[in-house]
């Protein structure tokens, strides 16, 4: 069922208004309450959510994909969880950043470029022989990404 919801998506995506928008994620968290994480590279209004939403239900209530009673949701991932598409990560450029990568310790930095296949992250490093940090650019395989979050700050 979750391949027919994210086809039915991808057609929602070719219509004029919604170009911009693509599936993050499709899951079902219990077997009545569906949610659907979309993102939009020029962002992602309240009117959008509604108006997919409504696609979903009249075809999965016109097909009876799921019980009588249930529920979707459909959001944009929200802060604080993790970035799963590269796309996602053209969206948050010049943003704080926590990656995790496969192999490798946990870097924080500003996320500065998407490059292709991969992410630059500006760090501050200690440099040999001076007393500050400077900042420093890492190129980061995608594939080698375990985990990405992007870091808000309230300062």
């Amino acid at each position: 069922m979750i391949d027919k919801i994210e086809k039915l998506l991808e057609e929602k995506y070719k219509e004029e208004g919604f170009e911009d928008c693509f599936t993050v994620e499709v899951k079902l968290s219990t077997p009545t309450r569906m949610e659907v994480f979309i993102d939009s590279d020029t962002g992602l209004t309240l009117r959008k959510c509604q108006r997919i939403s409504r696609y979903l239900e009249n075809y999965i209530e016109e097909n009876g994909l799921m019980p009588e009673q249930y529920s979707i949701d459909v959001s944009s991932p929200g802060v604080g969880k993790p970035l799963k598409l590269l796309r996602q990560f053209k969206n948050n450029i010049n943003r704080k950043i926590e990656i995790t990568p496969i192999e490798g310790k946990k870097m924080e930095g500003i996320l500065k470029d998407v490059e292709g296949e991969n992410i630059l992250i500006e760090m501050k490093v200690k440099v040999e022989g001076k007393k500050k940090k400077e900042p420093k650019t890492f190129e980061i395989p995608f594939q080698g990404i375990k985990k990405a979050i992007i870091k808000i700050s309230f300062k």
